[in-house]
């Protein structure tokens, strides 16, 4: 395959932290949908490692969040001759020239620093570069696709500091009314990491056909999930492909179209696809449903790109 892929949302941190029963798995090589080992052999390789947190949980948010991070410092140590931190889409383009990975840290859910704005500074210097506004509960910052509610005060002051940073804000698990309160305020390019199409298939972690093109006015991107959940029943790759062909017939140009995988996330993938190492048969399915080679390339790397060198600099 000659596509780099560029996936904007894994959970593989909470792999690697392990827990009281299961170890702490290696990136290099492991038994989940992420490995090194795998990624090597495409032709370039961009993950965004996500550290998901939550109140839902059995330690405290702080606790997960520290843990994850210094699982995710761990592993990019150990194999920092194939992979590295990358703080900026230069530092994403330097690496692959270069033939190495990138990591790139992202926030899922600020319960884990109490959804405080002002601890955003110090989280951006340590690489922080994208963010949601929380998960599936309603929290101080905005409700859910789960509960509903916009917005509060206090989330409209994190959108505007994150922003002022060059943090994207990720309106993935963010309510309908979150959603729409974000893009009366934004200031910046929005993305929502891994959803798909609610029109394709309704459920309400996807993005109504109105929020995908609100998305593509501020010149955001939609990475697209492999959870078969927010696909389709029982699906496959034909089905994968009805998500992208429905978004293209939205933005004819394929230029606000990306991966967003919720790899080591997902309890179910679509049949055809079961890991990092299946984007290269992904890809071709698209080519086969009529998507051009340039198209194809603009999803897997380069519309991912463009949002970073947009914030990110």
């Amino acid at each position: 395959m000659k596509f780099p892929v560029f996936d904007l949302h894994c959970d593989t941190a909470l792999a690697l932290m392990g827990d009281r029963d299961t170890p702490a798995q290696s990136l290099y090589q492991n038994h989940g949908h992420i490995d090194l080992e795998r990624a090597a052999k495409l032709p370039g390789y961009c993950q965004c490692f996500a550290c998901f947190t939550t109140t839902l949980t059995e330690e405290s948010p702080e606790v997960i969040f520290q843990k994850e991070l210094q699982a995710i410092r761990r592993e990019l140590q150990k194999n920092d001759q194939c992979i590295r931190q990358a703080f900026s889409a230069a530092d994403i383009q330097k690496n692959y020239e270069n033939g190495i990975m990138s990591a790139v840290l992202t926030i899922e859910g600020p319960a884990g620093f109490g959804f405080d704005p002002e601890k955003l500074q110090s989280l951006y210097e340590m690489g922080f570069r994208i963010t949601t506004l929380g998960w599936n509960e309603k929290n101080p910052l905005t409700g859910s696709h789960v509960t509903g509610g916009g917005l509060t005060d206090w989330g409209r002051e994190y959108v505007k500091e994150a922003q002022r940073l060059g943090m994207l804000i990720d309106v993935s698990h963010i309510s309908d009314e979150g959603f729409w309160d974000i893009m009366d305020i934004t200031q910046a390019p929005v993305i929502a990491t891994h959803s798909n199409s609610r029109t394709v298939y309704d459920v309400s972690r996807n993005l109504t056909d109105d929020m995908f093109l609100a998305i593509c006015k501020t010149g955001g991107v939609a990475g697209f999930n492999q959870f078969a959940s927010f696909i389709g029943e029982d699906p496959d790759l034909n089905t994968v492909c009805r998500h992208f062909l429905h978004f293209m017939e939205l933005d004819p140009s394929g230029k606000h179209i990306a991966l967003g995988g919720d790899l080591d996330g997902c309890d179910v993938l679509s049949s055809g696809f079961s890991g990092i190492q299946d984007y290269p048969v992904m890809a071709s399915k698209l080519l086969e449903h009529g998507l051009s080679e340039d198209i194809v390339q603009n999803i897997y790397w380069n519309n991912a790109m463009g949002v970073m060198e947009s914030c990110c600099m």
